[in-house]
């Protein structure tokens, strides 16, 4: 068993040290990325106030655009309504920063907080692809990938390690408790042991929901392992096509008629998306998120015909196969939304845990490092032999007995 644990900790020593900035790079900013949507949404909207007004009615969805299309260069993509009576209307330009207009006057209150959406774009480049940009990209996502699985082996074989030979109630509580004044390398061991504990389990779930996101073999396996065929890879939208239609030249007939429609079709939602079709008598397309918007088990998609306002397609969460709802729950679990606020704030805490796990743990092979060359000096120093002479060998000088 010892021999085995040896092998299991020779594994995990330099795993560890190879890959530790990058997951320190990666842990970082997903602490950063923890509450990105909440933060996003208050700094886009905490300026805004909205005029219900008496009636409290809500300009139709062709004005709204109408309004929103008059302000850009580019036709809107989409609308989004909340529940909440006193939000905005977000109108989506691709990916362009959103225009919010009064839902119930039409006025135009402004265009989102681009230094917080600018700063989480730039985390998020970091956290992904290392900042890098362009072609370099695939390269950098190959090195992230590669850290990430590393880090899964090392959080298995972590727990390996951390398992006390005798399971004492006193090695189980040094293991898993911190404890006081002790010297650096002690506290070090300590802390990497307790983090480790701790963290175990919400770092398994938040690495191996990402490698679905880094290897699209892994995504394919997630439908194998359910016995399905994987999905054929997605095209670029739109045939890979930018949409350059002006906003004045696209028809918002009958989508107002729409919207009443899919937000009656089911109850208790948080907030309605409708994307706008391209062509247009093409059919309109709706999310409806009773969730926080990452939650895939609270949303579905419901497709109208514009024409008349027939149903062609309702699709909650219920009618997905096996495979695909647990590729979307995966999805979701890297961030920890799909457990709502909770398990943001866990997924948070084990990306903060993994921080002292990488730094603890750099500390302590450079210790051991240290410590083994000193061992080296040390049995260096005295006399030997060599070439029928004898050396003495200390830490600055080296005499040769007859030749000093």
């Amino acid at each position: 068993m010892n021999r085995v644990r040896k092998i299991i900790f020779w594994c995990h020593l330099p795993l560890g040290v190879t890959g530790g900035l990058i997951i320190l790079v990666m842990s970082v900013t997903g602490v950063l990325l923890t509450y990105e949507k909440q933060i996003i949404s208050w700094a886009d909207t905490r300026n805004y106030t909205v005029s219900r007004g008496q009636s409290a009615e809500r300009k139709s969805i062709e004005s709204l655009l109408e309004v929103a299309g008059k302000q850009r260069s580019t036709a809107p993509t989409g609308i989004t309504i909340r529940s909440n009576l006193n939000a905005p209307a977000e109108i989506a330009f691709g990916r362009e920063t959103p225009l919010f207009l009064d839902p119930y006057t039409g006025a135009v209150l402004g265009d989102g907080a681009h230094k917080v959406r600018s700063f989480f774009r730039t985390v998020t480049e970091w956290h992904r692809w290392l900042g890098a940009q362009g072609e370099n990209r695939t390269a950098a996502r190959t090195i992230t990938g590669a850290c990430n699985f590393g880090f899964l082996l090392l959080v298995i074989s972590g727990v390996v390690l951390w398992w006390p030979k005798k399971l004492t109630r006193k090695q189980v509580r040094n293991s898993t408790w911190f404890r006081r004044s002790l010297p650096a390398k002690a506290r070090d061991f300590n802390w990497h042991n307790v983090i480790g504990f701790w963290c175990a389990i919400p770092l398994f779930i938040v690495i191996i929901s990402a490698i679905p996101i880094s290897y699209s073999w892994a995504g394919n396996l997630v439908y194998r392992l359910v016995g399905e065929t994987p999905p054929a890879p997605r095209g670029p939208a739109n045939g890979g096509r930018t949409r350059e239609t002006r906003g004045n030249h696209v028809s918002f007939a009958g989508l107002d008629q729409l919207f009443y429609r899919a937000e009656r079709h089911t109850t208790g939602w948080q907030s309605i998306t409708m994307q706008i079709p391209n062509a247009a008598e093409g059919p309109v397309s709706f999310n409806i998120d009773q969730g926080n918007g990452g939650q895939p088990q609270k949303r579905a998609q419901l497709t109208l015909s514009r024409t008349d306002g027939e149903v062609v397609r309702w699709e909650p969460f219920s009618s997905y196969s096996r495979g695909r709802q647990l590729r979307s729950i995966l999805r979701f679990a890297h961030t920890g939304e799909v457990a709502g606020v909770f398990g943001q704030t866990i997924a948070g805490i084990a990306s903060a845990g993994a921080i002292f796990l990488v730094w603890t743990g750099l500390a302590l092979a450079l210790r051991r490092s240290r410590a083994w060359l000193a061992k080296r000096l040390r049995g260096r120093k005295g006399m030997v032999e060599t070439d029928g002479r004898e050396v003495n060998v200390t830490r600055d000088v080296v005499y040769i007995e007859g030749n000093q």
